[in-house]
């Protein structure tokens, strides 16, 4: 525990020395906005709260976005659960290989996965790259799931070393700069989510590089919504300071209990920005719906808990708890729904239905 107040203190020294936060409320195009606009724009939308969303039939980001396996129907029937219960974003992961083998068809596919979210009235914020689990990707047909094991195919974006090879940049910097592009004024977009937990899979500073040229780019289209990096581990000094000092909008994760979580948000309040938890929910460590929900509510802290449709992915199944048979978890890890539409638990939904709707 002292550790990690220690990794907290700095963080917090970040905020108040760094001059991370500096513009109050002047804003200038194509940098980071000023705490006023940033404030202005949270308070115009309702409490915002989701989930981070694959379909259930996709293991992985480009077996969701690629042309073959796209599948609008389910994608219709999924959010229509999430209209049920209230969310009105959700946190959707993008993928450069499906762009760069289909440019014109990916960003059409973006369009009509936005056109059936508004219809459900979701607002999706999208995150373009990802340091987490496998290094490598192939397009076309994808693996089946490794029985039991959480998010047995989910994909880094560019992959390693890919994302530390700066001959790379070229072609993704026309990816980033397309997609935003397109959709920069587009009223259906919530958020731009530029990378996923920076420093993942033992990266660590070898993907501020890549990061830096990321923030650059979206900064040079300089989009009608805000930008974001989430913070995500507290011990990454430099990485943390430049995710902060690029942030219109405070994004952050946390799968900790709640009074750990709460020091999270009182620490990150001192940015002035408003905050939202992009990842959270992790049953068996004591990160629920019960628990921190009603706390995010509370604290005007948007909730986008990780995990919606069981499927593909065997999120239910925990990160560090592999069932080599596949049975099912005494308890699920991640997940609100089965594949038939049934709650996993009514109580959990029955809470979510009356925080959002309340």
């Amino acid at each position: 525990m002292k550790i990690r107040f220690f990794l907290l203190t700095g963080l917090l020294s970040i905020l108040l020395i760094g001059g991370t936060f500096a513009q109050k409320n002047k804003t200038t195009p194509g940098q980071v906005w000023s705490l006023q606009k940033a404030n202005d724009w949270y308070k115009a939308h309702k409490w915002l709260t989701g989930a981070n969303y694959i379909p259930a039939n996709a293991i992985n980001q480009l077996e969701m976005w690629q042309a073959e396996t796209f599948s609008p129907e389910v994608i219709d029937k999924e959010l229509a659960l999430a209209e049920g219960i209230g969310f009105n974003t959700l946190r959707v992961f993008l993928y450069s290989e499906a762009y760069k083998q289909d440019p014109k068809g990916f960003l059409k596919r973006v369009d009509q996965f936005l056109s059936i979210a508004d219809k459900h009235h979701i607002s999706p914020m999208f995150v373009f790259f990802d340091d987490c689990w496998n290094k490598t990707a192939k397009t076309g047909a994808q693996p089946a799931p490794k029985t039991g094991i959480h998010n047995s195919g989910w994909l880094q974006d560019p992959g390693d070393p890919a994302s530390k090879q700066e001959s790379n940049f070229a072609a993704l910097e026309i990816y980033v700069k397309a997609v935003m592009t397109r959709f920069a004024a587009d009223k259906r977009v919530l958020l731009w989510d530029l990378y996923n937990e920076p420093g993942n899979s033992g990266k660590l500073e070898s993907t501020i590089p890549l990061l830096k040229k990321t923030i650059e780019w979206a900064r040079t289209v300089n989009p009608s919504q805000p930008i974001s990096i989430g913070l995500w581990s507290w011990g990454f000094e430099k990485l943390n300071e430049l995710q902060l000092a690029n942030s219109d909008v405070v994004t952050y994760h946390n799968y900790e209990s709640p009074e750990w979580h709460q020091r999270t948000i009182d620490l990150l309040k001192a940015s002035g920005r408003p905050l939202i938890c992009t990842e959270y929910m992790a049953r068996t460590k004591n990160s629920r719906f019960s628990n921190i929900m009603p706390l995010l509510k509370a604290e005007d802290v948007g909730a986008i808990n990780w995990g919606f449709v069981d499927g593909k992915t065997n999120t239910k199944f925990a990160w560090d708890t592999p069932l080599a048979d596949g049975s099912e978890p005494i308890e699920w890890f991640h997940e609100i729904f089965h594949q038939d539409g049934t709650p996993y638990r009514k109580d959990e939904t029955d809470l979510i239905k009356k925080l959002n709707f309340k």
